[in-house]
């Protein structure tokens, strides 16, 4: 498409192409979450010991995180929705072996041959998407139904996993991925189009193990420190992950054809679309972690009612993500985006007033209010990165957007928990009181969860003692995880406000005068332009580098 035509709009086909797209995102993220309704049942019947269970829960995101880079890339070069369709005959298969598992190494094996499956379908999903909704509107909106797919996955995740568990062996909660992807893999090729990059190039391996070897360590290495404090290894691996990404990064501009085209990152609307992704994403991993201890350790709830206890925020995301489309059709995406965040901050500042007694209904309620104000922000953050991007690049910035939110919500944990850890350690240190055995002492003040089962050998009074102080410490880093989660969004608002003001709403041109700065765009070299059709809205004409033209973002 060149520059002033309009905009083909989708018709019943690609509406039942999304559907096809949707099936996928929505068996992915029951797998996340029924596996933790599973485990107990699963470790038992295995035999398998911590160690092997925090494999089995962690190998999954591990190799999803390492591989999106180069499986978006791969998409972009291979075909879009032949990779989609490799992922999920790969994705069913390791779900039967999952299922079938018969020791704890083949199921944390399984779990790896899931990750590297799930790594091929997110990013082949939102560049098809691009592929099939040309229209800025009608686009935005599929993005808005397939980020909802996810968060109703996530909702039935747990009610789903429950029944099954109830009835059924462990694996049954696995087997839900084997129907789905027959489906896709029968309807996918009558209902989904074929786009690839003939003028790609061939695969870097070398960037590919740099990719690899930077995100595994990188992961591995924070979630390590989150679960056993700073020791040896996860430190090696932190920096091991840090000096290959570096080398990737040097690498990839060197590249005639890189495995990752930072040029993306030279549209600000994309560089800042994935800085609030990234931050929202951050700020929810730091915030559901300390949630869910206060859930548990605090008010006693199990971990199937903690998990309950999410489902309303689940519900808001599903309705914020076909809300905030709507919203940018009349209004510019940056103010709908901005005002979704303010409401974020508002509610981190309420949280700062749960007590030990009463809070619970608070964080509830407030975790719905949140996670309907985050929608917009991962709704119309992924179209302005995906629909900013050449279309032959739609797969890869695919990539960054789903990368952005794993890795986000991994850092969030590690970095906000290690600031949660360090404010409860410091408080129970100056408020436990005396004649509290040394041992009990010692555990409540490693954390919350080594007091409570200390508390649960001593007698009444002397336990209640050591719990009072433990749980009011607790509290009071939930307050400064807040603070900081309130800061944080707080200043990528503005930033998002005041670096995409330029954007029209969707499907809307802006004037010449709020054009991007020149700077941010690229004149099309000659015989390699191709049909943008950017996430403002209109069709713009670009190079293969550029991602901005015109009233393009």
């Amino acid at each position: 498409m060149t520059a002033g035509e309009v905009p083909t709009k989708a018709g019943r086909r690609e509406w039942l192409g999304l559907a096809v797209l949707a099936l996928p995102t929505f068996v992915v993220a029951i797998d996340l979450f029924v596996l933790l309704l599973a485990l107990p049942n699963l470790a038992t019947d295995l035999g398998a010991n911590s160690t092997q269970q925090l494999w089995i829960m962690d190998m999954y995101g591990f190799l999803l995180a390492g591989f999106l880079v180069t499986m978006g890339t791969l998409g972009d070069r291979i075909g879009r929705r032949k990779l989609l369709l490799i992922g999920a005959a790969a994705f069913g298969v390791a779900s039967l072996l999952t299922a079938y598992s018969t020791n704890p190494g083949m199921l944390i094996v399984s779990r790896a041959l899931l990750g590297v499956a799930g790594a091929t379908l997110g990013p082949s999903c939102l560049a098809l998407i691009v592929t099939m909704f040309q229209d800025a509107k009608q686009r935005a909106a599929a993005f808005g139904v397939w980020g909802g797919t996810f968060t109703l996955g996530a909702l039935l995740g747990p009610v789903i996993g429950g029944v099954l568990l109830t009835n059924f062996w462990w694996g049954s909660v696995f087997l839900l991925g084997v129907p789905v992807m027959v489906i896709v893999l029968i309807a996918g090729p009558k209902l989904l189009p074929e786009f690839r990059n003939s003028q790609a190039g061939r695969l870097d391996l070398t960037s590919v193990a740099l990719s690899l070897v930077s995100m595994l360590a990188l992961v591995y290495g924070i979630k390590q420190l989150v679960r056993d404090g700073w020791d040896v290894l996860p430190v090696v691996a932190v920096v091991v992950g840090l000096v290959a990404g570096v080398a990737f990064v040097r690498r990839q501009n060197r590249l005639t054809n890189p495995l990752l085209d930072l040029q993306l990152f030279k549209n600000r609307a994309v560089g800042t679309a994935l800085i609030g992704q990234l931050s929202y994403s951050s700020t929810g991993g730091g915030m559901m972690l300390f949630m869910m201890f206060y859930l548990q350790l605090v008010q006693g709830m199990s971990t199937l009612q903690a998990g309950l206890a999410l489902i309303p925020g689940m519900a808001a995301a599903t309705l914020g993500f076909q809300v905030g489309p709507k919203l940018a059709n009349r209004f510019r995406p940056a103010y709908v985006i901005a005002a979704g965040m303010a409401g974020i901050v508002a509610v981190l500042l309420v949280f700062t007033q749960v007590g030990v007694t009463s809070g619970t209904a608070t964080l509830i309620i407030g975790f719905a209010i949140l996670s309907f104000c985050g929608a917009p922000l991962i709704a119309l953050g992924t179209n302005l990165v995906v629909g900013s991007a050449p279309p032959e690049k739609a797969g890869s910035a695919g990539s960054l957007t789903q990368l952005s939110t794993e890795f986000g919500g991994t850092l969030g944990i590690a970095v906000l928990g290690t600031i949660g850890t360090a404010v409860y350690r410091n408080q129970i240190a100056d408020t436990l009181p005396a004649g509290i055995p040394a041992p009990a002492a010692a555990a409540a003040g490693d954390s919350l969860a080594a007091g409570t089962a200390a508390a649960s050998q001593l007698p009444e009074p002397v336990a209640t003692s050591l719990l009072t102080p433990a749980y009011q410490a607790l509290v009071d880093a939930l307050h400064s995880v807040s603070i900081i989660g309130a800061v944080l969004i707080g200043v990528v608002a503005i930033l998002v406000a005041v670096r995409l003001r330029h954007v029209p709403p969707v499907g809307q041109a802006a004037p010449p005068a709020e054009q991007a700065p020149a700077a941010e765009q690229a004149p099309a070299a000659e015989g390699e332009d191709t049909a943008l059709v950017n996430a403002g809205g209109s069709a713009s004409t670009v190079d293969d580098r550029a991602a901005v033209n015109n009233s393009s973002i």
